[in-house]
């Protein structure tokens, strides 16, 4: 949203075009975060681990009420027996009943960044270049996938 290089509709349009491609980004940095190494301690780690499992159930109230028919009640009994609140449990299921695919959106922009980042691995073998691709990820702004999908291995050089 902050990058002065791209116009208007990029810069804050990307609840229009690119909201897998926000929420997977967000999601790809915690587990390249743990990859790193960059949790201090199990404590950290067991967060981000939590997190997920959390967006787990999620995925599986949004995919239940808009796939399978469930009602309200089940989506909010399905996120109380995973440990939330009564009340997140029906905040978090007004929001996907308001929301078809929200959930599953950055599930989908985590795995498409994750299959770009092999692609390219396996293209560049010990050339490839971590920062260069992530540079190549976010310096585009939001983007469709079909978009990043097509375009990021042109964006994207080997070392040396």
């Amino acid at each position: 949203m902050e990058h002065p290089s791209l116009n208007r509709f990029r810069r804050l349009g990307s609840r229009v075009v690119g909201g897998a491609y926000v929420e997977g980004w967000g999601l790809y940095s915690e587990r390249l975060a743990d990859e790193l190494g960059l949790y201090r301690n199990a404590g950290e780690r067991l967060g981000m681990l939590d997190a997920q499992a959390w967006r787990a159930s999620r995925l599986i109230v949004d995919s239940g009420i808009h796939g399978l028919g469930w009602t309200r009640r089940q989506g909010i009994d399905h996120l109380l027996q995973t440990g939330l609140s009564e009340t997140d449990a029906v905040i978090e299921t007004d929001r996907y009943i308001s929301w078809p695919g929200q959930a599953l959106c950055y599930m989908l922009g985590m795995r498409e960044i994750r299959r770009l980042r092999r692609e390219l691995e396996a293209r560049d073998g010990d050339r490839f270049d971590l920062r260069a691709f992530h540079d190549a990820v976010i310096g585009h702004g939001a983007l469709p996938l079909a978009t990043l999908a097509a375009q990021l291995p042109g964006w994207v050089a080997p070392k040396g």
